[in-house]
C-alpha cells in the first residue's frame, strides 16, 4: 500500500477540519495507558477486580493439565456463559511457569480475548494475565479477518480459517526438535445445531490431547456426554469435565450476563486509541470522536488496494463508495498462504473515513505501524461497524459520511434519544456497565 499521510492543507470535504490542536496525535504507538476515570468514558477504566476465588474443580483441572509434561493441547468448550475464557485465562497462567511461552487460540470472533471483534487469532502468551476479568489487547502472532460476529452466515470461511491458524501453530511450534509449546483454544459458545456441528469438525481437526466440557445447571444447553466427536479408531483424548462457577465460588461480577453489544464496542474503541500516543488523555467518547476526525489520514490510491468483500457482493461501479465509513481488515496478498482457500494474514484494522472517487483516493485511519503498511494491499470488507460512542457524540459531527448525505440528517436524526445508546449515557453522566469477561 502506498500511502502518506495527508498534510493539514490537504482536505476532503466529507472530513471536517481539524478540533483543536490537543487532539492532533503524533504517530501511532502499539498501545495506550489507561485513561483517567471521568464520565462517558470512551474505554471505561475497570472496577476493582475482586479477588477470584477458583471452584475446587476448577483448581483441579488445571493442576493436571499443567502436570502433563508432553506439551498438551487443551481445547475448552461449553455454552455462553459457562465460564470458558475465565477458566482459559486460569489455565495460562497455570502453564506459564512450567512452558514460558503457551500459544492460545482465540475462535470466538464475537467476544474475541485479545483481539478486535471479526478476528480468529493465534498468540503467543509469554505474561501472564494480572487482571482476569478485564484482558487487554495484545498482539497476535497471525490473524484471519472473518469480518463478522457470528460464524453463522459462513460457516465454511470460519473453519477453514481456524485450521489455517493452527496449522501454522503446528508447522512452527509443535516440530519434533524445535520449540514445543502447549495449545489453548478457546471456542464460542454456539453450541447447537450448526454451533455443534462446527465444534465437532474442530475437534476432529485439532485431535486435541486434553478436552475440557464445561457443563452449567441448564442441561438442556450442555454438549453430550463423552467424546461425542469420535467415529472410531481415533486415539481417546483425555476429557476433563467441569462445572460452571457457581456464585459462591466466583465473584459475582463474573457470573452476570455478558454484554456483547457493548464489550465489542469497548474493544474497538480501545483498538482505535491506539493511533494515538499513550501520553494524550482520551477520557470521553467526545474526546475520541474529536481526536478521530482530527487525525490526519492515509492517502491510498485506488490503483495500490484489491478490495475483497468477504459477506456480499457489490456491483463494481459501487465498490469504492460501499467502503466509506466502514471498518476494514487490512492484508497482503504476497503473505498469503498457499492453500486451497488463498484466506490472507490481515495486519490490523482500519477505518475508511473518506472516498474520492474523482481522485481516486482513500482516507484511512489505522494504528497499524508504517513499517507493516508498506505491504498492505487487500482491504477485507467485513460487516464489523464503527462504534457509535464515536459517531453519536452530541456537538461532534461525524467525518464518516459524505456531506450531501449528511446535510440531509437533521439533528435529532443523528443524535435521537434512546435509553440504551451510548449517547444518553453520557447526558447521564453515565459511563458504560462492566460486561462479563468470561
Amino acid at each position: 500500500m502506498k500511502h502518506r499521510r495527508r498534510s493539514k492543507q490537504q482536505k476532503l470535504d466529507s472530513v471536517p477540519p481539524p478540533a483543536s490542536p490537543a487532539a492532533r496525535a503524533p504517530r501511532p504507538m502499539p498501545s495506550p495507558s489507561a485513561s483517567p476515570k471521568s464520565p462517558a468514558l470512551a474505554t471505561p477504566p475497570p472496577e476493582q477486580a475482586p479477588e477470584v476465588v477458583v471452584p475446587e474443580d476448577w483448581a483441579m483441572a488445571t493442576d493436571v493439565i499443567s502436570s502433563d509434561l508432553s506439551s498438551p493441547v487443551v481445547l475448552v468448550c461449553g455454552p455462553s456463559n459457562s465460564g470458558k475464557s475465565t477458566f482459559t485465562r486460569l489455565l495460562l497462567n497455570k502453564l506459564l511457569p512450567s512452558y514460558g511461552r503457551v500459544g492460545y487460540l482465540d475462535t470466538d470472533v464475537g467476544q474475541p480475548e485479545f483481539s478486535p471483534p471479526g478476528c480468529l487469532s493465534l498468540h503467543i502468551v509469554d505474561e501472564a494475565i494480572t487482571d482476569m476479568q478485564n484482558p487487554v489487547l495484545r498482539e497476535a502472532e497471525r490473524c484471519c479477518f472473518y469480518g463478522d460476529i457470528s460464524s453463522k452466515g459462513d460457516p465454511e470461511s470460519y473453519l477453514n480459517s481456524l485450521f489455517l491458524l493452527y496449522n501454522y501453530f503446528v508447522e512452527k511450534y509443535r516440530c519434533p526438535g524445535g520449540e514445543v509449546l502447549p495449545l489453548i483454544v478457546n471456542t464460542p459458545g454456539w453450541v447447537k445445531g450448526t454451533g455443534f456441528d462446527m465444534l465437532v469438525e474442530m475437534l476432529r481437526y485439532i485431535c486435541p490431547t486434553i478436552v475440557v466440557p464445561i457443563r452449567t445447571r441448564m442441561q438442556r444447553k450442555n454438549l453430550p456426554d463423552g467424546m461425542f466427536w469420535l467415529t472410531g479408531g481415533e486415539t481417546e483424548p483425555k476429557v476433563i469435565t467441569i462445572d460452571a462457577a457457581s456464585r459462591d465460588s466466583l465473584s459475582k461480577s463474573s457470573l452476570k450476563r455478558k454484554d456483547g453489544g457493548g464489550m465489542r464496542e469497548r474493544r474497538l474503541v480501545e483498538y482505535f486509541k491506539q493511533c494515538f500516543s499513550s501520553d494524550i488523555s482520551l477520557a470521553t467518547n467526545k474526546e475520541l470522536a474529536y481526536a478521530l476526525a482530527s487525525l490526519p489520514p492515509y492517502e491510498v490510491s485506488f490503483s495500490d488496494v484489491t478490495v475483497m468483500h468477504l459477506h456480499c457482493e457489490v456491483p463494481r461501479t459501487e465498490i469504492w463508495h460501499s467502503l466509506n465509513a466502514t471498518i476494514v481488515g487490512l492484508a497482503n496478498s504476497c503473505d498469503t498462504p498457499a492453500t486451497a482457500h488463498a484466506i490472507p494474514w490481515c495486519v490490523g484494522l482500519g477505518i475508511v473515513r473518506g472516498v474520492d472517487v474523482q481522485r481516486g483516493l482513500l482516507y484511512v485511519i489505522t494504528p497499524v505501524a508504517v513499517e507493516h503498511l508498506q505491504s498492505v494491499d487487500l482491504l477485507l470488507q467485513g460487516l464489523i461497524e464503527i462504534p457509535r460512542s464515536v459517531l453519536q457524540v452530541k456537538g461532534c459531527e461525524s467525518p464518516y459520511m459524505s456531506t450531501n448525505v449528511r446535510d440531509k440528517i437533521t439533528g435529532k436524526d443523528l443524535y435521537a434519544s434512546n435509553l440504551n445508546s451510548p449517547l444518553s449515557r453520557q447526558d447521564d453522566g453515565d459511563s458504560d456497565s462492566d460486561a462479563d469477561t468470561m
